[in-house]
């Protein structure tokens, strides 16, 4: 995501939407930009000091602790494609939020995390996730992490900015040593969340999106289905597909040229054949969706072919009740409804 072209336009895309500012510290910043970047609705993320009592603070003066500021990232969206509690609900499976003295491999009040809220109801929605957090019994400490207004935010030197694709290499170095996937996998990913999952999907659901399995060819849900609405994850609700894209289903399963939001579907290879493919993930749920494909037929010269186990299929007449209402503008026969912004859908 590039900052330098969004910055100067985001005056105006206030003035037209409802841009909104969300503002969190996690440890280093270097590893807080990944997870929200290219996400639907985010226009853009940057790397920064807040929370202390000194201008302008460089990286260096931050690290010595002389500063009272944090790293930090910037977050500016659009409420109606991707709303504050999504973000929190990410936020808080990239932290350790017993840890007052800093963040996994990094100590010291500049690497501690936090939340600054820019409103009240960013406080009070803030307030409720981590209430909800502690309530849920997933960690044996108490949730630290400080809920505080938002103050001057400082821009990070450019070496900092969108680290994890500018310095590859070192951010994956890092990031593999800092800790923070296998505490995620334990914390987030372990045998209550799984048997919570067993409760909530049907079997074939379960097996498909935890498992890799295909469903049979013509002989699934929406195979040929012909209505016109957008496919949603079966397990958080994130919108992945829609019916303008859907392909003849050649295979027997449900088919598209594109996703809906790039941002949300992962290609990941599967070496578990005798030939190399390309699975295909939801990005935030961890689903198996399916297999990318090269056609000849589609648009894109790629299939998305997906099992409908991983889906749930939202009519258009019922995206606004539903909470889909900036996807009606897909359909050409829902005249003056809202909009999401072009880039969302290529």
């Amino acid at each position: 995501m590039n900052e330098e072209k969004q910055q100067p336009e985001l005056s105006g895309l206030r003035e037209q939407k409802k841009i909104e500012t969300a503002t969190f510290a996690g440890g280093c910043f270097w590893c807080m930009v990944k997870p929200f970047d290219q996400l639907p609705g985010v226009i853009s993320i940057v790397s920064g000091y807040t929370g202390g009592y000194t201008d302008n603070p460089t990286y260096e003066e931050v690290g010595m602790e002389t500063t009272g500021h944090a790293e930090a990232v910037q977050i500016t969206y659009d409420p109606e494609i991707f709303p504050y509690e999504r973000l929190l609900d990410i936020y808080w499976q990239l932290i350790d939020p017993t840890d007052s003295g800093g963040q996994f491999m990094d100590r010291g009040a500049s690497y501690r995390s936090a939340i600054f809220t820019h409103n009240e109801e960013q406080r009070q929605k803030a307030e409720a996730s981590k209430q909800a957090l502690e309530a849920s019994g997933r960690f044996k400490g108490k949730i630290v992490t400080e809920i505080v207004p938002a103050g001057p935010f400082y821009r990070a030197e450019e070496v900092h900015q969108n680290y994890y694709n500018t310095h590859r290499n070192d951010y994956n170095l890092y990031y593999e040593a800092s800790g923070r996937v296998d505490f995620t996998e334990k914390h987030w990913r372990g045998k209550k969340d799984l048997e919570q999952l067993r409760k909530q999907l049907t079997p074939l659901q379960y097996e498909v999106t935890q498992h890799g399995a295909s469903e049979p060819a013509y002989d699934n849900e929406y195979w040929n289905n012909t209505r016109e609405g957008i496919y949603v994850d079966i397990i958080n609700g994130d919108p992945l597909f829609s019916s303008p894209d859907q392909l003849e289903a050649e295979t027997g399963r449900p088919s598209f040229s594109q996703p809906l939001n790039e941002g949300l579907v992962r290609k990941e290879a599967d070496y578990s054949g005798s030939q190399v493919k390309v699975a295909l993930k939801s990005r935030l749920s961890g689903a198996h969706l399916g297999y990318l494909l090269r056609s000849e037929t589609s648009p894109s010269g790629f299939q998305y072919e997906v099992n409908s186990a991983s889906l749930r299929f939202v009519p258009k007449e019922e995206l606004e009740q539903a909470g889909y209402g900036a996807y009606i503008r897909l359909f050409s026969a829902i005249v003056n409804g809202p909009t999401a912004p072009e880039d969302d859908h290529p």
